[in-house]
């Protein structure tokens, strides 16, 4: 049996072969961008189509909605939905308990409230059935998470919409490229909002958001928010007249221009990476106590992060508490090349924001609810899922590491062969 790493045996993955990178950056990236500054046309608002209408025109068409609208970064985009579609103060919007803090930040930026929904033990996203009991009179909207690339149940939820004359904004942030029932994400709810963040299966140079809807009303008010709620047409002449509210969210179009060269090798990237990491969850399957990502039927998964679960009763550690069991693993597996991390520390509505609920100041916008918000009873599925779970980012979205992941695998299986000595390594965590 190998020695393992943290005891000074030879780590599974080697350390010359650490090293990955993302985004990868062609030669057509640096064009797309040189192309622009060339141009001179350097902001979205140009009387002449930019790269920004380019890369809003080929991403509708990628995803098959009518319109696209390109953005700042995918916060702003998510904020900006909620807006165009008259969400405000004395508002609800359900967010699932597990997420990005954009996502629960959104709605307060409309001086609406977020309620968290817990989620599902499995797909990490938002609990349909949970979702039924925090819908209230004053819900507005629903905001699922495809959540590490993973869709949400949104047969169940357009249900609960239907019912309750609700809007769906999806966050698609980390789903480029999924779809749900042969349909791509972002075309399943009133509007749909994508980051473009260099993280990100879709990069840009920077910051970058993208907002997708079948509603060509909808899309045109989007487009007056994001520059002062003005009317701007190419062709015509600026009158800077501000027809609604609105802010300066445009997306540049040097940022559009590298994504739009990225999405030009989007679809061999993914086939690729599905190939790779259905390859490497295929071995660790069989390991007792882990879950690995899974797929919801009739779905496709992006894989932008891979959560893992650990269970200490399955692992045959009982005893061990899964905060000791997930610390232990985490440093047992970095010795051995693994670079997995937490990556969030605590459930959305255990964040500082959302538990002293200062707002705007005065407890705006949760004082502007009649008869106050309730009470918050606890998710107990995303709370057990940060205590047990760890995380792999970035390192597989290249879709040349097919070999680093089964040297992850190696890792894997090298520790699973010697859970007596991390069994003792869990309870010194302890």
């Amino acid at each position: 049996m190998d020695k393992l790493a943290v005891f000074g045996g030879q780590p599974a993955v080697p350390r010359d072969q650490r090293s990955v990178t993302w985004p990868i950056i062609t030669e057509e990236d640096r064009k797309a961008v040189l192309n622009v500054i060339d141009s001179g046309e350097l902001v979205s608002n140009s009387d002449t189509p930019t790269a920004v209408d380019d890369l809003e025109a080929r991403f509708a068409e990628k995803v098959g909605v009518a319109r696209c609208v390109g953005l700042s970064n995918g916060t702003t985009a998510l904020q900006i939905a909620l807006a165009a579609l008259g969400v405000g103060p004395g508002d609800e919007v359900i967010v699932p308990a597990l997420s990005f803090i954009a996502s629960g930040l959104a709605p307060l930026h409309q001086m609406a409230v977020p309620v968290f929904a817990d989620i599902d033990p499995v797909t990490f996203t938002m609990d349909p059935e949970d979702v039924e009991r925090k819908v209230t009179s004053r819900t507005a909207a629903l905001l699922p998470v495809h959540l590490h690339g993973m869709p949400a149940d949104m047969d169940a939820l357009q249900q609960i919409a239907n019912r309750h004359s609700l809007a769906i904004v999806e966050d698609a942030a980390q789903a480029h490229g999924a779809s749900y029932q042969g349909r791509q994400v972002g075309s399943l709810g009133n509007a749909a909002a994508f980051s473009l963040q260099v993280t990100k299966n879709l990069p840009t140079c920077g910051e970058g958001g993208l907002l997708t809807t079948n509603d060509e009303a909808l899309a045109d008010k989007i487009r007056m928010t994001r520059q002062f709620g003005e009317i701007i047409e190419a062709g015509k002449p600026r009158d800077y007249i501000s027809y609604h509210l609105g802010w300066n969210s445009k997306l540049n179009p040097i940022q559009a221009a590298f994504a739009a060269s990225q999405l030009s090798r989007f679809d061999d990237y993914e086939q690729r990476r599905q190939a790779n990491v259905s390859a490497f969850l295929d071995r660790l399957r069989p390991l007792a106590g882990l879950q690995v990502p899974a797929e919801r039927p009739g779905s496709t998964h992006a894989w932008h992060i891979l959560r893992f679960r650990f269970d200490p009763a399955a692992m045959g550690l009982d005893g061990v508490r899964p905060t000791a069991l997930r610390g232990a693993l985490r440093r047992v597996l970095r010795a051995e090349g693994v670079p997995l991390s937490q990556y969030q520390l605590m459930t959305l509505p255990q964040q500082q924001v959302f538990q002293e609920r200062t707002g705007f100041g005065r407890g705006y916008p949760w004082a502007a609810l009649e008869g106050g918000s309730a009470p918050d009873a606890g998710h107990p599925v995303a709370e057990a899922i940060i205590e047990d779970s760890l995380t792999l980012q970035k390192r597989h979205l290249n879709p040349d590491s097919g070999p680093l992941l089964q040297r992850y695998a190696d890792a894997f299986e090298k520790v699973w062969g010697n859970l007596d000595l991390l069994a003792k390594l869990a309870r010194a965590e302890s």
